[in-house]
């Protein structure tokens, strides 16, 4: 057991007054015990990431706290921070929580994290009424009942990665929520009420099970969508569900990861694309296939035969010709597939000048992957940690 002291504490801030300290940092120290923390009377951030706590009841004294940090500890219960009334950010993430209840009297919070616990359910935020932000991902939530029923201020809600099979009614009352991430769970289909979330301009349901484009459908509401994640659903793999996307949702800019006017584009170019190799496919087999001509037996015996060498130069020349032209076909379609289909994250977005041999002449392929944009609904889900601008924001 390693407690943290008072002297210790006032040594590290080069002072002998317990009231000039309004911030402190004590990271990566395997401590369990701060209940020295109480005679810091101003205290107003602290951050004890990466620490041995177990309980926090050592804090309750610390009434002008404002923004708290004890993510990566053993924290099994919240117990102890009731008293920090104060209290505008709490991260606890990543802890062995099960339960959230405690946070509900913290009527001043405004940012909430709670990813990487036990939590099984959300507690009433009906107090709370300056809170935006949410996140609970990776918890074994199953639902969110009636829980956001008056959380009127909420824009940002992350339930990733947790067991919700279906999104509750109370969803309706976040009319100013405009970031909503409810990838990797459980969802068949998405509620009439999510209509009326109109302000929602980033949406992740990626990994989900979404099997009906009718399920889709209510998307057409949420007319200030910028950013739609589907992939990963059983509906994510027709391929007319990008166009069909942009006619339903006008406004939206990124889609699965990728700005949706380039996907479009660049699938209907390497489509007619395709259509002109084959064409030309086609005129230069016709042009290399020789026309049928019957034997005459009557020929003098005389006549010089092709030499062995110039069948088999034409032969190649002929074989080459068709080769080069499946070539081309095959670079454009894989090109075309790559914008398509890529990854963001895995392509380099400056891969332009690449020379592809074309019998005499070289055809410059460009991907035009533009990965800065999209990288940021599919990347790991960022930290929110002072309720600032969301790593989604464009």
């Amino acid at each position: 057991m390693k407690a943290l002291t008072s002297k210790q504490v006032l040594q590290e801030n080069h002072t002998s007054d317990p009231n000039a300290v309004t911030s402190l940092t004590f990271t990566h120290r395997a401590l369990s015990d701060v209940s020295c923390l109480a005679e810091f009377k101003k205290l107003e951030k602290l951050d004890l990431t990466f620490n041995n706590l177990s309980s926090l009841e050592g804090l309750k004294p610390c009434v002008n706290l404002k923004w708290l940090s004890v993510k990566q500890n053993k924290l099994r219960s919240l117990k102890g921070i009731e008293g920090c009334v104060c209290l505008t950010v709490l991260n606890a993430g990543s802890n062995m929580l099960q339960s959230m209840e405690e946070v509900s009297s913290l009527v001043r919070l405004r940012a909430l994290i709670l990813n990487d616990n036990e939590i099984v359910s959300i507690c009433r935020l009906d107090q709370m009424k300056e809170l935006n932000t949410i996140v609970l991902s990776r918890n074994p939530i199953s639902k969110i009942g009636e829980s956001l029923g008056k959380a009127n201020s909420i824009t940002k809600l992350s339930l990733s990665n947790c067991k919700i099979q279906e999104i509750d009614s109370s969803i309706k009352y976040c009319m100013e929520l405009r970031e909503l991430r409810l990838a990797h769970n459980e969802m068949r289909a998405l509620p009439s009420e999510l209509g009326r979330n109109t302000k929602i301009q980033n949406l992740d349901l990626g990994n989900n099970l979404i099997t009906r484009w009718s399920d889709l459908k209510i998307l057409s509401s949420l007319t200030n969508l910028k950013n739609l994640n589907l992939v990963g659903n059983p509906v994510a793999d027709k391929d007319v569900l990008t166009k069909k996307i942009k006619n339903l949702v006008p406004s939206l800019h990124i889609f699965n990861g990728r700005p949706i006017d380039k996907v479009i584009r660049n699938a209907t170019a390497g489509t007619d694309d395709n259509h002109s190799v084959d064409a030309k496919k086609g005129q230069k087999m016709k042009k290399h296939k020789q026309p049928y001509k019957p034997i005459n037996k009557d020929k003098d015996e005389n006549t010089p035969s092709m030499d062995p060498k110039s069948k088999r130069k034409s032969r190649d020349s002929k074989d080459k010709s068709v080769i080069d032209t499946e070539d081309v076909a095959k670079v454009r379609h894989d090109d075309a597939d790559e914008m398509v289909y890529i990854d963001a994250t895995e392509k380099k977005e400056n891969r332009e000048d690449d020379d592809v041999a074309v019998g005499k002449k070289k055809k410059k392929v460009k991907s035009k992957a533009s990965g800065s944009l999209a990288v940021q609904l599919l990347s790991p889900e960022p930290e929110v940690g002072l309720g600032g601008p969301s790593a989604w924001d464009l």
